[in-house]
């Protein structure tokens, strides 16, 4: 979607985010600017009557880089790469307008034309941007229908044209005519997004300045807390005191899984990214089954590992820095686990594939509700154009099939799955927002997320039942799993070890971590059914009405 930031990624890193003569500058004068500057804009008489030459947040990143980059830091964040939805740009309705991070009056239209001769036509889209509040901003869009994604951006108080010669035939053509071309807005700007792409970088690095960004993200958009334990930071565990079916809730917060886990913390409002359960044999031996296991050919598969290799690995091994909680069932549940049939539901599983179909899906559950601004289903729309354009496959993978269930088709792809949402009078937002079924089979089986494994597990095991037929485990996140009032309540029933080295009793049992876990909403919700179907998940609170 943005490919001139792309290009310019290398020459960011390489050059350290700025270039070294600003980097290295200490002019002394340099404080007094920086006040001036903000005094300027921040003052009432000036900023109603007089437009500056240029906005502070344009200058911002040219001054030396101790000065600039706090400011920038509490300005900008990775959320502001998310575009943000002004509309659809139409041929019959020229009212479409918005305020700009820029120019703060814009209106926009599309008018077809035939200047390729080919069977269908192209068109022209026609934005008009005006008011602008610096003379140096400028605004960035990205264009989308469901057959392309492009971009343009204006400094300049006019009508600009975006030419799109052909469109992708009929379906194209249909679709523009009746729905318009959606019109993204970068709403940090030039500057804001470059400086946004620079703060998405450490969260996926395996670095300490990876986690320190991981943590500073989860602290600023969830409100999470991260105190640091008491040392030691790993339990000396009992295996004897484990039993079947407790559950490994994880927290990564560096490199490629500490990034992508904090992001998806943040949309579902859960305070741990990955997930496991305990099986203990016959034998008496102890198991992990864990959906999301790396195997020898960098595949993600379901696993069952025996506990000391599993254990031994996140000691040594893994270095997105895991915290892990064990939590225990409480023991009406643990007499209710049916062991048996656990291990059959686990031997079934191992091997397949991890679950990419439904992954997404159990934290979109409503129309509007689950998508922190600026992210909607737009915006979500556009991005799986991308992907389908880019690694089609791939996208197959992610969401296509789920889709084409959700819609009682077969092989259609994103844009014909656009189309055909529209033609029966609905959106992709409600199509997005259909639970997903438990029974669907893909073509690599079932679908299985890491805590739809372990709840599936729950399910054959009993822990569901009366109700269990009416319950779709695929839609619960990890925080539904953990709110669950499965585990155990009283502390005293807790392993001796169990939180023996920190100064503060949890409800249950970290086993590794420097920062000490918190899993709000845990152990409260019982089971009911169509549970986690239709649930809001806004942050920073993630409330929730009763039996959503």
């Amino acid at each position: 979607m943005l490919p001139l930031f792309i290009l310019l990624i290398p020459q960011l890193l390489c050059r350290g985010g700025l270039p070294p003569a600003v980097m290295a500058s200490s002019s002394p004068s340099a404080p007094f600017f920086l006040f001036l500057v903000l005094s300027l804009y921040s003052s009432p008489s000036h900023s109603q009557s007089v437009k500056l030459p240029f906005h502070p947040e344009d200058i911002i990143p040219l001054l030396p880089r101790q000065l600039s980059w706090p400011v920038l830091n509490s300005l900008r964040s990775p959320v502001d790469l998310l575009p943000t939805f002004v509309g659809a740009a139409s041929a019959t309705n020229r009212s479409l307008e918005w305020k700009g991070a820029c120019f703060y009056q814009n209106t926009a239209w599309i008018e077809f034309h035939n200047n390729s001769g080919s069977e269908f036509g192209g068109g022209t889209l026609h934005l008009k941007v005006a008011k602008p509040h610096s003379w140096t901003c400028m605004d960035l869009y990205v264009f989308a229908t469901p057959y392309r994604v492009t971009w343009d951006y204006y400094f300049r108080s006019r009508e600009h044209t975006f030419e799109i010669k052909e469109w992708e035939g009929k379906a194209e053509y249909e679709y523009v005519k009746n729905r318009g071309v959606s019109v993204f807005l970068m709403q940090a700007g030039m500057l804001g997004t470059l400086q946004a792409l620079w703060d998405v970088f450490p969260l996926f690095t395996n670095t300490g300045w990876g986690e320190k960004a991981n943590v500073a993200f989860l602290e600023k958009h969830m409100g999470a807390s991260f105190e640091v334990r008491r040392q030691p930071w790993v339990t000396n565990i009992t295996v004897e005191d484990i039993h079947s079916g407790d559950l490994l809730a994880i927290s990564k917060i560096r490199g490629r899984w500490g990034g992508f886990e904090t992001l998806e913390k943040w949309v579902s409002g859960a305070y741990a990214g990955h997930s496991a359960i305990c099986l203990r044999d016959s034998d008496g031996k102890m198991w992990v089954g864990e959906s999301g296991h790396e195997n020898e050919q960098g595949e993600d598969i379901v696993a069952m590992i025996p506990w000391d290799e599993w254990w031994e690995f996140e000691l040594t091994k893994d270095d997105a820095n895991p915290h892990i909680a064990l939590l225990p069932l409480h023991p009406d549940m643990r007499a209710k686990f049916n062991e048996t049939a656990a291990w059959e539901y686990a031997r079934s599983m191992d091997g397949q594939p991890y679950g990419y179909h439904n992954m997404i899906f159990s934290w979109i559950d409503t129309i509007d509700k689950n998508y922190p601004p600026p992210l909607d289903a737009h915006l979500v729309a556009s991005f799986m154009t991308v992907w389908n354009q880019i690694q089609p496959a791939y996208a197959a993978n992610l969401w296509n099939e789920a889709l084409n269930k959700r819609l009682g088709t077969q092989g259609l792809d994103i844009p014909d799955i656009l189309v055909e949402t529209e033609s029966r009078g609905s959106s992709f937002a409600e199509l997005l927002a259909v639970p997903e079924q438990d029974d669907w089979l893909y073509s690599d089986g079932k679908s299985t997320s890491c805590i739809a494994f372990v709840l599936e597990l729950y399910k054959e095991a009993g822990l569901f039942d009366p109700m269990a037929s009416s319950i779709q485990v695929t839609e619960f996140t990890i925080k539904d799993a953990y709110s669950l009032r499965f585990f155990e309540n009283n502390s005293s029933r807790l392993p001796k070890w169990c939180n023996r080295e920190d100064d503060e009793e949890l409800p249950f049992c970290q086993i590794k971590g420097k920062y000490r876990m918190e899993l709000p909403g845990y152990n409260t919700l019982d089971p009911y059914p169509k549970m986690n179907e239709r649930c809001p998940s806004l942050p920073p609170k993630y409330s929730r009405p009763t039996n959503c």
